[in-house]
């Protein structure tokens, strides 16, 4: 069949979202499928098989698909570390460090990486589905463009634009997407489609015709609002729910600046003897919470930095004097111990960061990162997860791990109430996750994954029931 490309009038469209559900339609209809991001920019990363990090929509993506990630899904990753510089990965590894204003420079190198990767899914697939970034009317952008237009112009893909009616102005974002790209870049474009569409869709009619009529493009379709879109793994830290749940034990989670592999969470958020609540920066973390949670970062002595200026350190030593318990995460982890090492600056300005010391254990960061998935045992049941992180942690309170994976994973204070793992995903895993819960008292009867699955069962049907499936699909070559 080819490829189609899924390109958006801005951000957080549903972009990921169309491309996950697209996936699981062509998998029903018997299409052999696989997603692909040229470049994407999260900090919310999934480790593939071969030991290569991408994007965490793509692995979702690739689940709706019904195959294993791979690097070549998401070849170009930026992982952004302050807000002028991100860290650069190219085909699953870290390349380089680069500010915003000298990444351009690096595009043309990249492209290269891009198409073959692209290649090599078009020859392994029936149909490959093209995920686009941000909007390809960012024409500032557009002389060195690898993730909109400039892919799809290189490995000719036709594009199918969406728009998203819920932040108003849709006709405005499609008609003028058309108005200030490019006449050769507008032809790429084959079709369009409105997405998240409230109330009743015949009020809207007399706009989709007008787009089609000032466009010439096709009408593909209508998305009327998915509301279970919040029960699948979100990758943009803009999605994230500042509190989920109603059940009696209380888990808060602050949201870090640099807050990564933050749907460890999700399979908490879905439970119902859980309530979590996320804390956005300018609030307390609140006094009646069971469980504090430090999840990954990015950049742990910066988010140390950032941590301490919010207070939520006085109010985690608070918490934990009032008998409260706390678990860190990957760079979570790293920071509840004794000091975060890095003399050669490999997590940001070489240095050395007093941690918050609840954990008697020393982080030093080294230059290879490790990726790897991880299986083992945690609290008697066995646990499946993955590591991604750059730095080693060392001390007395190792003695005392939270996991082995067969070697033994994380450490916890001789209190039993301080623990922390480099192990992501564990809580997906329903027997530790009921293991876990238990020792509060509450009791799983969850089946995170199974759920998983039947949601994006239902956004296949949805996509089938409102879009021009047979019309978009012979789109593609």
């Amino acid at each position: 069949m080819g490829a189609l490309m899924i390109q958006g009038t801005g951000s957080n469209v549903g972009k990921s979202l169309l491309v996950a559900g697209l996936c699981r339609v062509a998998r029903l209809r018997g299409i052999g499928v696989a997603p692909f991001k040229p470049q994407n920019m999260s900090n919310n990363a999934a480790v593939t098989p071969e030991g290569g990090e991408i994007g965490r929509a793509q692995a979702l993506q690739a689940r709706a698909a019904g195959i294993a990630p791979s690097v070549d899904m998401n070849p170009v990753l930026l992982k952004p570390e302050t807000d002028r510089a991100a860290q650069v990965v190219v085909q699953g590894r870290a390349m380089a460090r680069a500010a915003a204003a000298d990444y351009g420079a690096l595009k043309p190198r990249l492209l290269g990486a891009v198409l073959d990767s692209f290649a090599r899914l078009s020859a392994a697939h029936d149909l490959v589905l093209v995920e686009g970034a941000g909007s390809p009317a960012e024409v500032n952008l557009r002389a060195r463009d690898i993730a909109n237009m400039g892919f799809a112009r290189a490995a000719d893909v036709p594009v199918v634009l969406a728009g998203d009616i819920d932040r108003g102005g849709v006709i405005a974002q499609i008609v003028g997407t058309q108005a200030v790209i490019d006449p050769a870049d507008a032809a790429m474009i084959r079709g369009f489609v409105i997405n998240r569409f409230r109330g009743d869709p015949a009020l809207f009619d007399a706009g989709r015709a007008f787009i089609a009529a000032r466009t010439g493009w096709p009408d593909l379709g209508m998305v009327p609002w998915f509301a279970d879109a919040a029960l699948l793994p979100a990758e943009d830290a803009v999605d994230l729910r500042r509190a989920a749940g109603a059940g009696g034990l209380h888990i808060a989670c602050p949201m870090l600046s640099r807050i990564a592999n933050f749907d460890d969470l999700d399979p908490l958020a879905a439970e119902p003897g859980v309530r979590l609540t996320m804390v956005p920066p300018g609030r307390a973390l609140p006094g009646d919470a069971d469980m504090v949670i430090l999840p990954g970062t990015k950049s742990t002595r910066g988010d140390l930095a950032f941590l301490r200026q919010q207070g939520w350190d006085i109010d985690l030593a608070a918490h934990l004097r009032r008998g409260g318990r706390c678990l860190g995460i990957c760079g979570g982890y790293q920071m509840l111990g004794r000091w975060v090492h890095d003399p050669d600056g490999h997590d940001g300005d070489p240095g050395s960061t007093p941690g918050l010391g609840f954990l008697d254990v020393e982080t030093r960061m080294a230059a290879d990162k490790r990726l790897v998935r991880s299986r083992g045992t945690a609290l008697g049941q066995p646990i499946e997860g993955y590591e991604i992180h750059m730095g080693r942690s060392e001390g007395p309170d190792c003695a005392r791990p939270f996991a082995h994976v067969p070697a033994p994973d994380g450490a916890t204070s001789p209190d039993g109430r301080v623990s922390g793992t480099y192990l992501h995903g564990l809580f997906s895993d329903d027997g530790f996750r009921a293991a876990w819960l238990g020792q509060f008292g509450v009791v799983s009867a969850l089946e995170y994954g199974a759920g998983i699955e039947a949601v994006l069962d239902r956004l296949a049907a949805h996509l089938e029931a409102h879009l021009d499936i047979d019309r978009l699909f012979a789109l593609a070559r």
